[in-house]
């Protein structure tokens, strides 16, 4: 099976959890949905492309950013006195916020179509992207020091990796529960963060066929284990590239 590898280094991103506000929360690593939604833009797909992501990666710090912030109800009329600008006769409000910043960040993103036969198609628009690839917000510039097509199969260790304060990964959450690996940090018995992470959405209408309205509905996430202080053991079957990375998905037999 192959697949297509990136590695990406980020000054500042927000890969926003989508039930913050006030604060616009940042998920450790950008979720599948996320990274999927890149890969779609800069291939220029109008369709769903089905594929499989693992993410793994790591950052400096944390900090906030503090910005401005612009509200307004959809068809809510000019009130003085409540709205702050006035754009016709329409009300908006403007005020502060603060959203949260990863700092130095570094990825291993493996991208794998169920389609094999986009696996060169995607290749190429990567690593030729008709514009500047960001990851996260519009303005969170990603750059892709590497893009390579790799072979990826699954194998038994040899020995057993440990991970330990070197990198941290989303994991799929049935690796824990098979028992492929160890999660026992200093003085806990668990180490790590579960997280359903979106992935596949539809859009449907609300609305009429005249006034269409449209919503997400989210129909497939995957839940996973976000930590960096776990040991996969000796003997076990786990995809790897080709060049000796561990690629975190359940890999289909092909």
């Amino acid at each position: 099976m192959k697949g297509i590898k990136l590695i990406i280094h980020q000054d500042m991103v927000n890969y926003r959890r989508p039930t913050s506000f006030q604060l616009r929360e940042t998920y450790p690593l950008p979720p599948l949905s996320t990274v999927i939604g890149m890969v779609h833009n800069l291939c220029g797909y109008q369709q769903y492309e089905p594929m499989d992501i693992s993410v793994q990666g790591d950052y400096f710090s944390k900090t906030n950013d503090l910005y401005t912030r612009y509200e307004f109800k959809n068809g809510m009329k000019f009130e003085k006195g409540r709205h702050q600008l006035k754009v016709n006769e329409f009300g908006v409000s403007r005020g502060i916020g603060y959203t949260e910043l990863l700092v130095d960040v570094n990825l291993i993103i493996h991208i794998i179509p169920k389609d094999q036969s986009k696996v060169k198609e995607i290749y190429q628009f990567l690593k030729y992207p008709v514009e500047f690839p960001s990851l996260g917000r519009r303005e969170d510039l990603a750059n892709f020091e590497e893009v390579k097509i790799v072979e990826i199969q699954k194998q038994e260790l040899s020995n057993e990796r440990d991970f330990k304060d070197q990198w941290h990964a989303y994991i799929p959450i049935n690796w824990l529960t098979d028992e492929k690996l160890s999660i026992e940090g200093e003085g806990t018995d668990l180490s790590g963060t579960r997280f359903i992470l979106p992935k596949v959405y539809e859009l449907y209408n609300l609305g009429t066929e005249k006034k269409p309205k449209y919503k997400r509905n989210w129909i497939e996430r995957e839940e996973v284990l976000y930590s960096g202080d776990f040991i996969i053991f000796e003997e076990e079957i786990v995809p790897i590239d080709e060049e000796g990375d561990i690629v975190f998905l359940n890999l289909e037999e092909e």
